[in-house]
């Protein structure tokens, strides 16, 4: 029996024509250079995922040659780990109540955008083809397989686009579920084209039973490896509360299931959206938020990746005839998934915004596509397979510059963009004075948080009973600014010494302040001095350290999550 590790090693020792400084200092200049071209081009209003493949395309081999084509061949790791982040969090999107209320709606956009572009591709070729070449089975072959491989959407490019500007809502929510899906159907119509091309024009041949069985096999399989993994990964999260340990189980885990659908030769995005499905619908609710620190870890690996996708183009080995059919290959699979995704999208009573604005969203093509290509390659290796090979890569050219802008139109035309508001979103913009303890407290003497230096115990335990306060900030008797801050849990301390305890005063039980805050500090801020200092509490003080209120913790998580709940509240109204 053939030992399936057996075949990892000489993938590893590829790397050893790389020495690990020079691996380290092309890491350090591919990222350095797409993070470059991505701050040009969105100051220019473009998608940054544009600028980091016009980056890779200028240093790779339509370039300066920066990176040779070995070189790129050794750093396909980094491309799979991308590809494998994204459809863990493509997978994350993918709620059941999502799926139930649009599944209808999911399936039959699919089949029209996956269906219509590959007849108009293969009608538009093929017969550009026969008038060129005469060759009838030449011409029919060569239309079934571009048609096939036309219906694949690349997921990366789009949803980089979606997360960049913050999108949410019904055109959202569809692009998620369709990219999520074509690929398979484009594998299911590349074995159907293939087997009716092979007794055309002769190939390497296997029967159509046994290709389909195949793809079930990695459809299925894929599947069933990303679920296994995220109930693994579910089981060990739900024992954890550590951020940095979470986000490295949860890497380690998708590392995991893209290893094994390698050694297995199965479809390592399929088994990532596996693995994010499983996570977002059956793991515990506080486990969810690994999503959150998958997402913060993301974007240098997606900058690696989009500069290597460019880098592999090469614009200068098309021919005249290739170029025309590239060039129709474009305009075919524009013009059908266009029309395709429009009519599906209509047919089950899409929102407008969805039937006006899909087509904008599912243009873009890269792995599944090129994958199909090389497939073709080596299926077709005498006849048609070359040609496709270079038509393939000379349109994914093309489609990864304007797919990504293309999905920008769409979202903003659909208003869209900036709806997808977080926690943290709300952190960045919220200061000390937003928060619900009360403004109509700030800067006044009647706040209930403020107590004074000769109060006495009984006083302000009558205080607490009345509000909801578990905090408060003590000011002087004399000048009125902040000499303390009492907690309950130390009063209760305190009330254990009996009787005496009542006659107490304010300035016998207080604490001496950590640190302070101003009205005007941001919560961000606030938060780090909660955690920098190990506290539940700040006191709130003016510019002359007089006692303005009192900022604790558990108050601004509940202001930051019911935020959080209106607006989501109103997005529902809103349809959205």
């Amino acid at each position: 029996m053939e030992d399936p590790f057996a075949h990892l090693l000489p993938q590893i020792l590829h790397f050893n024509g790389i020495q690990a400084t020079q691996l380290v200092l092309l890491l350090g200049i591919i990222m350095f250079i797409g993070a470059v071209g991505g701050w040009l081009f969105q100051k220019l209003k473009i998608p940054q995922v544009v600028g980091y493949i016009v980056m890779g395309i200028i240093i790779g081999s339509s370039g300066f040659h920066v990176l040779e084509p070995e070189v790129i061949k050794a750093l396909d790791p980094v491309s799979t780990v991308a590809l494998s982040l994204i459809g863990f969090l493509v997978g994350g999107e993918l709620k059941l109540g999502t799926v139930k209320k649009y599944g209808k709606q999911f399936v039959s956009i699919l089949l029209f955008e996956a269906i219509t572009p590959a007849i108009v591709v293969g009608l538009m070729t093929g017969l550009v083809c026969f008038l060129v070449t005469k060759d009838v089975r030449q011409s029919v072959s060569l239309a079934l397989i571009l048609g096939a491989i036309c219906s694949a959407t690349a997921p990366a490019a789009t949803t980089d686009v979606l997360a960049e500007y913050r999108t949410r809502g019904p055109l959202t929510t569809t692009v998620y579920g369709i990219v999520a899906m074509d690929d398979a159907v484009a594998l299911i119509l590349y074995t159907i084209a293939s087997t009716i091309a092979h007794p055309l024009i002769g190939g390497q041949s296997l029967p159509f039973w046994i290709q389909l069985l195949n793809i079930f096999r990695d459809i299925f399989g894929s599947i069933a490896v990303g679920a296994l993994v995220g109930f693994l990964l579910s089981l060990i999260t739900r024992l954890l509360t550590n951020e940095g340990r979470i986000l490295t189980f949860a890497l380690g885990c998708l590392f995991l299931s893209t290893g094994i659908t390698q050694i297995f030769d199965l479809d390592n995005i399929l088994a990532a959206m596996s693995l994010g499905f499983f996570m977002v619908n059956f793991a515990p609710q506080k486990t969810r938020g690994v999503f959150t620190l998958v997402d913060k870890f993301t974007p240098p690996v997606y900058v690696l990746f989009f500069v290597l996708v460019g880098a592999k183009l090469n614009i200068w080995i098309i021919t005249p005839f290739l170029g025309i059919l590239a060039l129709l290959y474009v305009a075919g699979r524009t013009i059908g998934k266009s029309i395709g995704a429009s009519f599906g999208a209509w047919l089950t009573h899409a929102p407008k915004t969805v039937q006006k604005f899909l087509p904008f969203c599912l243009l873009s093509q890269a792995g599944v596509a090129i994958g199909l290509s090389i497939a073709a390659g080596n299926d077709f290796p005498d006849s048609i397979g070359p040609q496709i090979l270079l038509i393939i890569t000379a349109t994914t050219f093309i489609v990864q510059l304007i797919g990504p802008i293309c999905v920008k139109v769409g979202v903003t035309k659909a208003g869209e963009c900036g709806l997808n508001v977080t926690v943290e979103d709300i952190k960045k913009n919220s200061r000390v004075t937003d928060v619900t303890w009360g403004k109509e407290h700030i800067c006044s003497d009647n706040s209930p948080a403020i107590v004074c230096e000769t109060d006495r115990l009984f006083s302000i335990l009558n205080s607490f009973s009345r509000n909801q306060n578990l905090n408060y900030v003590v000011k002087s008797a004399s000048d009125g600014t902040l000499v303390g801050i009492i907690s309950l849990e130390h009063l209760k301390e305190v009330m254990q010494i009996g009787d005496f305890a009542e006659s107490m005063l304010a300035m016998d039980v207080m604490d001496q302040p950590i640190i302070t805050c101003k009205p005007s500090t941001l919560l961000p801020e606030a938060y780090k001095l909660f955690e920098e200092k190990d506290i539940d509490a700040i006191p709130i003080v003016d510019a002359d350290n007089t006692p303005l209120g009192i900022l604790e913790k558990q108050t601004v998580d509940h202001y930051l999550h019911t935020r959080i709940i209106e607006l989501n509240r109103k997005l529902e109204e809103l349809d959205i």
